[in-house]
């Protein structure tokens, strides 16, 4: 056995570690997570010949990230918007509605907090979501077996019928969502969204008090000051 490969695979991920300590949350810590920094890192790495986009208000010296946070704005209107078509005939009040018990139905029953932290909302927020799905019969709680102070939350039995009924229109608005792009244009669209939303979940995850949530966030990723 040749061990140099060994200690080149062990000063790698020696590597990789580093990496998501300085930047925590941007890889997962499993062999996807490394397989898509060696990606990144190699893709990095090699010069693009690509023509640079253009967006608006370019030749004023607006910058990408501007763009970028602007468009990612417009695309959730959109999507709101087709979302809200789908369930026009339905008992769902908001996209938020569906969104939830199609998670339940997906991940099984989980905690308030837990429920809400998938759909990447406040509290306050969620649990208005929660007991409005509660009083519709859409969804059920019980005691959890670890923590009888603590309810879990399921889809109900009405739940996934109301669901169901409404999954044809609902996946017609996905598809609209992706609208044009290619196979390997959404295959490119889905990495790096989910670079992002690697990025981000970590931060959101802490709650930080919005009067201190940008100047901790650029305290702790010098890169943003580059």
């Amino acid at each position: 056995m040749d061990y140099r490969l060994i200690k080149d695979f062990i000063d790698l991920l020696q590597e990789f570690e580093t990496e998501i300590r300085v930047c925590p949350g941007l890889y997962p810590e499993t062999i996807q997570g490394v397989k898509a920094w060696i990606s990144d890192k190699e893709n990095a790495g090699k010069e693009d010949h690509s023509e640079e986009p253009y967006w608006e208000g370019k030749e004023n010296g607006r910058t990408p990230e501007s763009a970028i946070s602007t468009l990612l704005v417009h695309l959730n209107r959109y999507a709101k918007t087709y979302s809200k078509s789908a369930i026009s005939d339905s008992e769902f009040s908001t996209q938020e509605d569906f969104i939830y018990l199609i998670n339940l139905k997906a991940f099984g029953e989980m905690s308030k907090m837990a429920l809400i932290k998938k759909n990447i909302q406040d509290k306050p927020v969620g649990m208005l979501i929660i007991a409005r799905l509660l009083r519709q019969g859409l969804i059920e709680q019980t005691d959890s077996d670890l923590d009888k102070r603590s309810k879990l939350i399921r889809i109900s039995e009405r739940g996934l019928i109301i669901l169901e009924k409404q999954m044809e229109k609902i996946r017609q608005a996905t598809n609209i969502v992706a609208g044009n792009l290619n196979h390997k244009e959404k295959m490119d669209l889905i990495r790096i969204l989910n670079k992002l939303d690697r990025f981000h979940y970590p931060i959101f995850s802490r709650n930080i008090h919005a009067d201190q949530l940008i100047n901790t966030v650029y305290d702790e990723y010098t890169f943003l000051r580059n």
